[in-house]
């Protein structure tokens, strides 16, 4: 088994290897391979046109492509690298499996040869914010950090500028987790509520994957669990190394914890103050759980008041809450990470007064009654648009609590429905784009919407 990567890479030589996914999550890797002398062949169901001049930049340096609906016909290739989100068990993978082929991918490589420290982060809300906070604070106390999975970049081809003492901060789903036979040094799972089930076969596969995160440590490693989430706080039960909670609602004797307005650590050595609230800019309790997960994860490497600084001034991560634009007194936000219901939900409570909700997109089969109550509660309009629309608008209106508020209208075109939302606002109204759904049904992911939106809101 190899332990760097230059012997990685040894191993592939003379042999063909297939990548799937030509884009952000695997260029750099079709790149390093192809400049290792690596015989690869490029797969992705778009065409040519597509890639603008990436496709002619990969032929010169030695790529053979297969483009197009048929990219995944005659894989026979020693070893394929599927791209994050492909199932491991789509029958092309399968079929090339059972004639020998090697099924992997860059995230599992990338902890074969890893040489410095490794935290990664799951869940199924508050990944980014989370991973995030953990990569600034180590960088703020004077680690030198990489942030890559499933944000940032593939950090295969970093690997040769990392040195024992440095650590890499990875945010991973679940279709990445799927097949790791490894885990990180520290694992965080910050909450699980179903999520990905037009992919996933059900939700217990969908949990089983998240578990892959911890349950390949050694003794030595550590495992940060939600208290609040009764999937998260049973998986301390299997943790190989040590467990430990973090709760907002509950006071732990051990474990990160909240405690007069503010985030305490508590271990049998004593309490200590870390955070006060009042510190944290970012808005809603979300955030204090996010928080309370990156403390959890860098407690003994970063100082209390290097956290406290960086609270006082971090922002957020764009499309997560991010305020657009305040126009004629109203606050227009852009939340649209907000892919399922249990992050819209979130969202809708970071703000005191009720709002004018735009959401809706693409069917991933997971239920919105979740959201009927909460919606009532918090919304002034709701507004929907996108393959959703008539599902959440019959799960509103099946909630025993709805008796016709918030009104509910319903757009094709998410331009009309933006334009709706401004012109329904008056001035002290917050306009929150949170769809709880995904984006595929009108575009390429949720950054694309995000930018959509604020695109129409700088516009106005």
């Amino acid at each position: 088994m190899p332990t760097t990567i230059q012997e990685y890479l040894a191993g592939l030589k003379g042999k063909s290897v297939a990548v799937i996914g030509i884009g952000v999550s695997n260029t750099p890797l079709i790149k390093m391979l192809l400049r290792a002398g690596i015989k690869v062949t490029a797969c992705d169901r778009n065409r040519r046109e597509d890639f603008g001049g990436l496709t002619e930049e990969l032929e010169s340096l030695g790529a053979e492509l297969r483009l197009g609906p048929d990219y995944l016909k005659g894989l026979d290739h020693d070893v394929i690298f599927r791209t994050p989100g492909m199932r491991p068990d789509v029958p092309e993978l399968l079929l090339a499996q059972a004639k020998g082929s090697v099924i992997t991918s860059e995230m599992e490589a990338f902890f074969q040869v890893c040489p410095c420290h490794t935290i990664a982060v799951t869940g199924s809300d508050g990944k980014t914010t989370t991973t995030t906070i953990i990569a600034s604070l180590l960088r703020e106390a004077g680690y030198h950090t990489f942030v890559g999975g499933n944000i940032g970049k593939p950090l295969l081809a970093d690997v040769d500028g990392m040195e024992p003492d440095d650590y890499a901060v990875l945010e991973l789903s679940s279709f990445q987790l799927m097949t790791m036979d490894r885990s990180p040094d520290i694992a965080v799972v910050t909450n699980l509520a179903p999520n990905h089930l037009d992919v996933h076969k059900s939700m217990e596969e969908y949990i089983a994957a998240k578990e892959n995160i911890f349950t390949h440590q050694s003794p030595q490693g550590k495992a940060i669990f939600n208290f609040d989430n009764e999937i998260t706080r049973n998986f301390a039960e299997s943790a190989p190394g040590r467990a430990v909670f973090f709760s907002r609602r509950q006071a732990l004797s051990e474990g990160v914890c909240l405690r007069d307005s503010a985030i305490w650590v508590v271990s049998p050595e004593g309490s200590r103050l870390v955070l006060p609230l009042e510190d944290i800019l970012l808005p809603g309790d979300h955030n204090v759980e996010n928080y309370m997960a990156a403390i959890a994860a860098v407690d003994g490497l970063v100082p209390d008041q290097v956290i406290r600084s960086f609270a006082s001034k971090f922002a957020g991560v764009e499309h997560r809450i991010e305020l657009v634009r305040t126009l004629n007194g109203v606050r227009y936000y852009n939340d649209s990470i907000a892919s399922s219901p249990s992050r819209t939900i979130a969202g809708l409570r970071s703000f005191k007064e009720k709002v004018i909700l735009i959401a809706g997109g693409y069917d991933k089969h997971i239920p919105f009654d979740v959201l009927g109550p909460e919606v009532v509660e918090h919304v002034k309009y709701l507004i929907l648009t996108g393959d959703t629309a008539d599902r959440i608008a019959d799960a509103i209106r099946s909630c025993p609590a709805y008796h016709g508020e918030p009104p509910i209208s319903k757009y094709e075109d998410f331009n009309a429905a933006v334009l709706a939302a401004h012109s329904m606002a008056q001035p002290g109204d917050v306009v929150i784009l949170s769809p709880a759904c995904a984006s595929f049904d009108h575009f390429k992911n949720f950054a694309q919407r995000g930018e959509a939106f604020k695109k129409i809101i700088y516009e106005l």
